[in-house]
């Protein structure tokens, strides 16, 4: 397992990181035993870092991940959780102080722990921004500084947004989904920026949520029509070449070392083993020369997320 410093943070994380949507059904029912296992299998194997939220399952992934670690020593894992985000709906979004402080101590309970080691304002886009710079990110701030977590971060889908909003507040850490892996490398223009602020970088879903991968899509995927055609047609590819593009798909997104960790979810054990395999592998230049071709005429193509100001 290769380990990368998290920026100014200091704190050195797995490559592989394991997220906790898959806990709670995120994609589909699952075997609350066997996503246990999935955790344990998952820090047996070098994966140190577990990263989650309050909206995975309505609490079922925290409170699931929870079991999990249960009597599992606190220094074998770095966690990460977020706040903001409860549902689908507009009203179930609330960037509030009074909230996101409540919020925390919530989470921490259904986790069983003390502190989390990164707490996360979750998909901004649907905030406020000045909301979210003047009072949720320096409500977070008050957590941190009653010890209830060691550092601050911001997640959302459009990329601009980490600038905007790191551009007037200091944040210790971002996460990124679906912009950096095959499909789209959006996420890539702005690594000079995210190095010179020194935090920490979080990439989510390098399967794109699926789309890179042989598992059916969930419902709920975003996707238009013509960039999941165009990754079913580079699936098509890598299995007739023998392979998955799910494999193709993680060794290209860790190849780049200037990202620290890329989180792949899972409730299922045996993908979690696959994972790690698939990821010490040799990726094949060729292959990928190929399946980037298919993916040429939809790269960075994406979907609308929150508010329209926010897109």
């Amino acid at each position: 397992m290769q380990y990368r410093t998290l920026g100014a943070t200091g704190v050195k994380v797995s490559a592989l990181a394991y997220g906790g949507s898959s806990l709670g059904s995120q994609f589909g029912a699952i075997d609350e035993n066997a996503g246990i296992r999935s955790v344990h299998v998952a820090l047996d194997h070098g994966i140190n870092l577990i990263d989650t939220a309050p909206y995975y399952g309505l609490t079922k992934a925290e409170t699931v991940l929870g079991r999990a670690l249960k009597g599992v020593p606190r220094d074998r894992y770095i966690l990460a959780t977020k706040v903001a985000r409860y549902g689908m709906n507009a009203e179930d979004f609330d960037y509030s102080a009074e909230r996101v402080t409540r919020s925390v101590d919530e989470s921490l309970a259904r986790l069983g722990v003390d502190y989390v080691d990164f707490i996360q304002v979750h998909d901004m886009e649907f905030g406020s921004l000045d909301q979210i710079v003047h009072e949720t990110i320096p409500a977070l701030r008050r957590v941190q500084a009653a010890g209830k977590a060691r550092f601050v971060g911001i997640s959302c889908l459009p990329v601009r947004l980490f600038r905007e909003v790191m551009d007037r507040v200091d944040v210790d850490q971002i996460q990124s989904y679906c912009h950096y892996c095959l499909n789209d490398t959006a996420l890539a223009d702005i690594l000079p920026y995210l190095q010179a602020k020194r935090v920490g970088i979080f990439n989510s879903a390098p399967l794109a949520m699926r789309l890179l991968s042989d598992e059916p899509l969930p419902d709920w995927h975003p996707a238009p029509p013509e960039l999941r055609a165009k990754c079913a047609e580079a699936a098509a590819l890598c299995r007739a070449r023998g392979t998955s593009i799910g494999k193709l798909a993680l060794q290209f997104a860790m190849a780049n070392p200037d990202i620290h960790t890329h989180i792949v979810g899972t409730a299922n054990p045996d993908r979690v083993l696959a994972n790690l395999a698939d990821a010490q592998a040799p990726l094949d230049p060729d292959l990928l020369a190929e399946v980037q071709r298919i993916l040429a005429p939809v790269h960075n193509v994406t979907w609308s997320s929150g508010r329209p100001e926010n897109n």
